[in-house]
């Protein structure tokens, strides 16, 4: 669709402008002597032309001169006054002399001489010049709807806002785009190109030089562009002077950006070359980034002449590229080759690159390629991403092994760390043990070795000693990885003590050292999802459903699919919700991806957070025969360890709570057994102790209401917070005792944060026991379902669904469905 637009920029609203205007129609025959001053663009010449409309309707006689004009009779309108001759600027001196004079001139800020600043000091006398403004965002906003028909979005206004920097000129030729709207991915309209060449026709060859080296990327600086292009500095003065009068540029001087577009395509693109060269030069030696400058090189053919500058500078560009638009570092590689650089050299770069940029096929076979080539120079950094892609796929032994070698034959900071980390976390403490007293030269004392040192120290005390000293180790190697940013390692320190907090109940230290890591970058694009995935984990822990969801569709909107390790986090979170929430149909859906998730990624230490979260589903979905090879892993992969406390528990607890929904007596008691055994090592381990003793008795039915609610709130004290308020939930529905179970269904709403319940409607009889199942098809009724929704979310028949119902009547001793309905309100809600 065309839109209408003007010949000339149109006037801001409200603008002093407009003020002028209207005076001179009011009263067309009052002597004016005033000057229009503004940079090219911000509509002089229209408001020139609407003056002379008004002179013209009163029947005054408009002049565009002042040299043998009738001050009396006539009106002098003069346009681009400061390229006035000699001649016609002493005609407007002396008319400006006379005191019925009806004069307006309109000028740029430069070029002013000795006479015409004088003039312009003269009109000052009578009335403050006439400064026209660029557009406001309220005021665009109103032009746009004028030109469109309708508002655009606010992002759309920010961006030609930005663009432009309000010059009427360069808005008007943005809405005469044929789709305004699409310019933001489709670059300069032609509208704007056409202006700009006007306006650098108009230049001198100084000028033109100096715009064209600062689009391409040079400092808007006289003495930087005198040194660059070889001008005396007077004269690059001088031609900054003219850019900024052109209406070209912004506050700093800089082009805008369209402008800056504009003039790189109207600048041949050997000089752009030719400046860029010498930029880039002065860059790569002073240790500054060159990403910015090459980016409009890559698609010249240009790009690809053999020069050694260029290719170094490609090269650079390339490894910027990679942390900042990963997307483009291939391409500044492969220029970088063209322009000379030998490809062996990059080929460890370009390996990381596509690591980062998510390619991880890409990215181990190219690592693979490094680590077999000797001639590679940076071979240690082919093994570095092929040990952090595997691990990031759900390969940690794999991983393992790699860094284990990569410490034995060559070295990349943190490899032999990494290494025993891995060791540990596949099983394999005494041949990490064996690793680190082979240590002889540490390296130098950076952030990065410090951390990983950190690191290191504290996994292995996480497994060896106190919880306590491991996990302030680990936090301090956390905090110590933050300046480091984005460096490329199997996992993050951060990531690995949140799962250490998580495992031993610190719910606060978890959320700060993932916070922290998330708002630092650590780790880079690589680990950015898995930590937010742990993130999202924190919630889950505090029974904090609605937090959870949002926080893990916050962590998987990217439209990359996620890796395994990645995988399993997020589809145990969202099991867990699933789980929390009682949604049986939302429990079905995840199963099929709960089964590929645990059966793509083999059992380590840092994998067991999910994997016992998952064995609860699998309980709840009756299908938990297929899970137990992978659980009977990890319990043998910790018993490699030696059990450690830290580690086992809350894979143990989560085995309880699935024995727990599956009834399983005999399999709750061993689990409460390794419970009780460690129940000394740190506090959640103690609390899960108790706990476990109480379900046991639970489960058989014996219910002492004093030991639930202090179990019950010795799980909340410890993290486990919707642990805490199902044991006193189930508890309550366990017991024929009613005072017992009221009391516990106040405990179990009290560590939920919910207010206390008004007293149950009843005829006062006896309510009895509701077990597990029957609290589930309990729930859904009152949820409103009907009994074929219930079974179909159960997996049970109607039929059954009908029969449980008939046994809770029974039970609670209803006369009626609404009485029943109310009953249950009273018992569940």
């Amino acid at each position: 669709m065309n839109h209408p637009t003007a010949t000339a920029p149109d006037l801001v609203p409200t603008s002093p402008a407009t003020r002028l205007r209207e005076s001179i129609a009011t009263a067309p025959s009052a002597p004016v002597q005033v000057g229009i001053q503004a940079a090219g663009g911000y509509g002089k010449t229209a408001l020139i032309d609407q003056l002379a409309d008004a002179y013209r309707g009163a029947g005054v006689p408009v002049a565009a001169g002042a040299e043998g004009v009738d001050p009396a009779g006539t009106a002098v309108l003069v346009d681009d006054a400061h390229l006035l001759d000699r001649s016609a600027l002493n005609a407007v001196r002396e008319l400006a002399r006379h005191p019925g004079a009806r004069l307006v001139i309109a000028y740029r800020p430069w070029p002013q001489g000795s006479e015409f600043a004088e003039l312009v000091h003269a009109l000052g006398r009578t009335a403050p010049p006439v400064v026209l403004p660029g557009y406001t965002a309220d005021e665009l906003a109103e032009r746009a709807v004028r030109v469109l028909g309708d508002r655009p979005p606010a992002g759309w206004l920010d961006w030609v806002l930005a663009q432009t920097g309000g010059v009427p000129r360069l808005v008007e030729g943005v809405l005469a785009d044929s789709a305004p709207r699409e310019l933001p991915h489709r670059g300069v309209p032609a509208r704007i190109v056409e202006q700009v060449q006007r306006e650098f026709e108009g230049f001198d060859a100084d000028a033109r030089a100096c715009a064209s080296a600062i689009a391409v990327g040079t400092a808007a600086h006289p003495d930087v562009l005198a040194w660059l292009l070889g001008l005396d500095p007077a004269r690059a003065v001088s031609a900054l002077s003219a850019i900024r009068a052109s209406g070209m540029t912004g506050a700093t001087d800089e082009l805008l950006p369209l402008v800056r577009g504009a003039v790189q395509l109207l600048t041949p693109a050997e000089q752009r070359l030719r400046i860029a060269r010498k930029l880039v030069r002065v860059q790569l030696d002073r240790g500054r980034p060159v990403l910015g400058l090459l980016r409009p090189f890559l698609d010249s053919q240009l790009a690809g002449a053999e020069d050694p500058t260029l290719a170094e500078a490609f090269e650079q560009a390339g490894v910027e590229a990679a942390e900042q638009a990963p997307e483009l570092a291939s391409r500044f590689f492969d220029a970088a080759v063209s322009a000379g650089t030998p490809p062996v050299r990059l080929a460890a770069r370009r390996a990381r690159a596509a690591a980062i940029a998510g390619q991880f096929d890409e990215a181990l076979r190219l690592a693979d390629e490094v680590i077999v080539d000797e001639s590679v120079p940076d071979r240690a950094l082919g093994v570095q991403v092929a040990a952090s892609v595997l691990a990031h796929r759900g390969l940690p032994a794999r991983s393992a092994q790699l860094c284990r070698w990569s410490a034995e034959h060559l070295r990349w900071p943190g490899d032999r760390a990494y290494a025993a980390v891995s060791l540990i976390g596949t099983g394999n403490l005494a041949d990490a043990q064996r690793l680190l007293a082979d240590v002889t030269d540490p390296g130098p004392p950076t952030s990065l070795s410090g951390s990983t040192d950190q690191l290191v120290d504290g996994v292995r005390e996480s497994v060896t000693g106190s919880s306590a000293t491991a996990l302030s180790l680990l936090t301090r190697s956390a905090s110590l990885a933050e300046p480091v940013g984005a460096a490329l390692v199997p996992d993050s320190p951060a990531a690995i003590a949140t799962l250490a907090a998580l495992h031993c109940g610190e719910l606060d230290v978890a959320s700060s050292v993932i916070g922290r890591a998330i708002e630092a970058g650590s780790g880079g694009p690589m680990l950015a999802i898995r930590h937010r995935l742990l993130a999202a984990w924190i919630p889950l822990a505090r029974g904090d459903t609605a937090a959870a969801r949002s926080a893990l569709e916050l962590a998987v909107s990217s439209a990359e699919p996620l890796q395994a390790r990645d995988r399993l986090l997020a589809t145990a979170i969202e099991a867990g919700i699933a789980s929390r929430d009682n949604d049986a149909a939302a429990l079905g859906a995840v199963r099929g991806r709960a089964r590929q998730a645990i059966a793509e990624h083999p059992a380590d230490l840092f994998g067991l957070l999910p994997l016992g979260e998952l064995a609860v589903a699998c309980a709840r979905l009756h299908d938990q025969d297929w899970v137990e090879p992978h659980l009977d892993a990890a319990f043998a992969l910790l018993a490699e360890l030696g059990d450690p406390p830290l580690w086992s528990g809350l894979l143990r607890w989560k085995c309880l709570q699935a024995a727990i929904v599956s009834e399983d007596e005999r399999s709750a008691r061993t689990h409460a057994a390794a419970l009780e055994a460690m129940s000394g090592h740190n506090p959640m381990s103690a609390a899960m102790a108790a706990a476990a003793r109480t379900w046991v008795l639970v489960l058989v039915g014996e219910v002492d209401r004093e030991q639930a609610e202090q179990a019950a709130r010795g799980l909340h004290a410890a993290g486990l917070t919707w642990d805490g308020a199902r044991l006193a939930g189930q508890a309550a529905l366990r017991t024929s005792d009613r005072s017992t179970m009221l009391a516990l269904l106040e405990c179990a709403r009290s560590l939920q944060g919910k207010p206390p319940r008004p007293r149950s409607v009843g005829d006062g009889g006896e309510q009895g026991v509701l077990s597990e199942r029957e609290r589930e098809v309990a729930e859904l009724v009152l949820s409103g379902l009907t009994y074929k929704q219930v079974g179909k979310r159960l997996f049970i028949s109607a039929k059954t669904v009908e029969h449980h119902i008939g046994r809770i009547k029974q039970r609670l001793g209803a006369t009626s469905r609404e009485d029943l309905l109310i009953r249950l309100r009273s018992l569940l809600e």
